[in-house]
């Protein structure tokens, strides 16, 4: 019974110092906040529901068309790709979107074929014809210390620029992110 007992106070001990500690690198993965100082920035894709797009899709659409208005000279590459219950791909709804938001489409990379964020930095990064060694992420504010360990993982630096994250889905996201930097600490991916 004793040892029941410990071994129960342990386990919850290690949920909880897990639930903090991802916490706040969910916190601290919002900085260096992101000022037009690299060439190319990355959209992380989400969720599309037909060619519609999620909450979360459309406000990261909404946080890369600010930063695309603030800074003109920066080129934009949309990633994701076309997943189950999507008509089209995420990065095909993000470029609608900036095109009709009259970002010109000179701009737009498009990244199409990733499944995950570790392909969606690979496969953007394979895309720029010249050697990159510095990028801005821009995703929902939860996402982006795992973008970062990723991206450095693939030799980057980075700097970020935060979307909100959807109150409606925000304790299954967050909830499912822990779970995802915990597996990205241990596989790297």
């Amino acid at each position: 019974m004793k040892a029941s007992l410990t071994v129960s106070v342990i386990v919850i001990f290690i949920v909880v110092f897990l639930w903090i500690l991802t916490g706040q690198w969910m916190v601290d993965g919002v900085e260096p906040k992101a000022n037009g100082s690299k060439d190319y920035a990355i959209i992380l894709g989400a969720k599309v529901n037909g060619e519609i797009p999620s909450l979360s899709l459309q406000y990261r659409m909404d946080a890369a068309l600010d930063y695309a208005e603030k800074y003109p000279h920066v080129y934009l590459i949309l990633s994701g790709g076309q997943g189950a219950g999507e008509h089209i791909s995420e990065a095909e709804a993000m470029r609608r979107f900036l095109v009709e938001n009259s970002i010109q489409e000179e701009r737009l990379m498009i990244e199409d074929s990733s499944t995950s964020t570790y392909e969606n930095l690979l496969y953007s990064i394979e895309m720029i014809s010249v050697p990159v060694k510095e990028i801005t992420i821009i995703s929902s504010d939860y996402h982006l210390a795992r973008a970062q360990n990723i991206a450095r993982s693939l030799g980057l630096r980075t700097d970020v620029m935060a979307a909100k994250t959807p109150k409606v889905v925000e304790l299954k996201l967050r909830t499912r992110e822990r779970l995802a930097l915990i597996k990205n600490v241990i596989v790297g991916r």
